[in-house]
């Protein structure tokens, strides 16, 4: 038997072949095209998260599997795009829709009562009334004018009054023990609890005893009814003397009061006193500030309408309630002014 013939075939030269470089730069050129494509397309992202949770769901670790159920698979694509069963979607209800929406209701009897419907909305507005009718209500205008301009007199005394008792307590004012305060016709003095009384005590403090001297002349001169009002905060009180802040708020207010006519030289009949415990706050009792705040007695000087004025509103009422309603609110609403 004959030997086989020796191979005369080249070695092959050492290293990789030739043609993997070829195939490297086809890779990275075909990664690079992909990569282009990934950052010009536009990703919805919740899609994404439901993606990405059905594919976790399907080939995730199962941590818990219950005895009683039979291990199912789950069909990724089946599940995020199978196709909707198509089903009939008749309306359930009959729209409708008008080229005037200024109608009250939508007209179905007809169209003629349409008509006398639209009619009514796209009318001209009335010409004003001519005579004895146009002179009444000119007649109106010019007394409600009168009427309000009467008010934002009243008004403007009561603001001036107050800057006049700001103005004789200015010390007391600037160092915490006191403050004014106005709104329409009421002008309030307010006398802070640190300053007056000892903790829940309704006896005046003996250096208060100055500054109610002054608050008893300032009284004098301002004319109106006086409500002595007594306030704590909400914290619950029970000693020796009060059960309940009534007792003590009613206790301060009487205490204040009985200061103000130790000299008889006030007319009691203006005065009322009242105690309103914590009933009442113009502050947070949630916070010690604001409860601080609280705890105070009031003296509230209500100056009111002259009966003149108060006649005229009342004739006004019967003619034009709204009127009157609208100059009651703006005399009694207007907002607090701090001195």
């Amino acid at each position: 038997m004959s030997q086989p013939e020796p191979c005369e075939c080249p070695e092959p030269p050492a290293g990789i072949p030739a043609w993997v470089m070829t195939f490297a730069d086809l890779m990275s050129l075909l990664m690079c095209f992909f990569v282009l494509l990934l950052s010009f397309s536009e990703m919805d992202v919740m899609r994404f998260k439901r993606l990405a949770g059905s594919m976790n769901e399907a080939f995730g670790v199962q941590r818990e599997v219950k005895v009683l159920d039979i291990p199912k698979g789950t069909s990724v694509i089946a599940q995020e795009f199978s196709p909707a069963k198509p089903e009939p979607t008749p309306l359930n209800v009959v729209r409708q829709f008008t080229v005037q929406d200024t109608l009250n209701s939508l007209m179905v009897d007809g169209a003629e009562a349409y008509r006398e419907e639209f009619d009514k909305v796209t009318a001209e507005p009335a010409e004003p009334a001519e005579g004895a009718d146009r002179q009444a209500a000119e007649d109106q205008s010019a007394a409600i004018a009168e009427l309000e301009a009467k008010l934002r007199s009243l008004v403007a005394e009561t603001r001036a009054d107050a800057e006049t008792v700001a103005e004789a307590l200015g010390n007391e004012i600037a160092s915490g023990a006191l403050e004014i305060e106005t709104r329409g016709r009421i002008i309030v003095i307010r006398i802070r609890e640190q300053a007056a009384f000892a903790s829940g005590s309704d006896e005046i403090n003996h250096g208060f005893i100055r500054v109610m001297a002054k608050i008893r002349g300032v009284l004098k001169g301002v004319p109106g009814a006086v409500s002595i009002e007594g306030h704590t905060d909400n914290l619950p009180i029970s000693n020796h003397r009060f059960e309940s802040n009534w007792g003590l708020s009613t206790a301060r207010a009487v205490a204040v009061a009985d200061e103000l006519f130790a000299f008889n030289d006030l007319d009691q009949d203006r005065f009322r006193v009242t105690g309103f415990a914590d009933k009442k706050p113009i502050a947070d009792n949630a916070t010690a500030d604001g409860r601080s705040r609280n705890r105070r007695v009031e003296l509230v000087i209500d100056q009111g309408l002259d009966e003149d004025t108060e006649r005229e509103m009342q004739a006004m009422s019967q003619t034009d309630a709204q009127a009157v309603e609208r100059m009651r609110t703006a005399f009694d609403l207007q907002p607090f002014e701090v001195f």
